[in-house]
């Protein structure tokens, strides 16, 4: 077991471009410093590891490693990232299973032209573009066995923080 009945884990799934991590900061500042730890797939896949995006990466270990330290400390966890299912499925589950306190999962379910223009507004826009979100693209495939809440294309981030932060207890 990990965490304790006051930490909240929360996972954020999503193609590319979809406003996982605009929501994880978001969170995480409202909750202010030492509450909320932001576990991203995209900082210890590639600025951390420097690893490709595959089955039996090493981020996966880690970004699991990280969680569950930080829940240890009593601090609460966003996970957030495109988290593959094929490839982060099995770990998300163990995490999810083995939290002692409440657990939350979101994905976003939106079309690819809507991830290319939120993709468009971001200071990153110009470290790649369609073509590559089009390789990561992997639709609306769920992670079996977790309880993903749909986030759909209307919800702002002002919605989303109200939201998250009623279904963890925080508002």
């Amino acid at each position: 077991m990990v965490g304790t009945s006051g930490t909240r884990l929360i996972l954020l799934r999503g193609n590319s471009g979809s406003g996982k991590t605009t929501l994880a900061r978001a969170l995480q500042r409202g909750r202010g410093r030492d509450q909320v730890a932001v576990v991203s797939q995209d900082v210890v896949r590639r600025d951390v590891l420097w690893a490709h995006d595959r089955a039996g990466n090493p981020a996966i270990g880690l970004i699991d490693l990280m969680a569950r330290y930080a829940l240890d400390q009593g601090i609460s966890v966003v996970v957030e990232g495109i988290l593959h299912p094929e490839r982060y499925g099995e770990m998300l589950r163990r995490l999810a299973r083995d939290h002692r306190g409440r657990t939350l999962a979101y994905f976003w379910d939106l079309p690819f032209e809507e991830t290319l223009r939120r993709h468009a507004t971001k200071t990153k826009a110009a470290e790649f573009g369609e073509t590559e979100m089009r390789d990561w693209w992997y639709g609306a495939a769920r992670v079996d066995g977790l309880d993903e809440a749909s986030i759909g294309i209307d919800e702002s981030l002002d919605d989303l923080l109200h939201r998250v932060g009623a279904d963890c207890g925080w508002t």
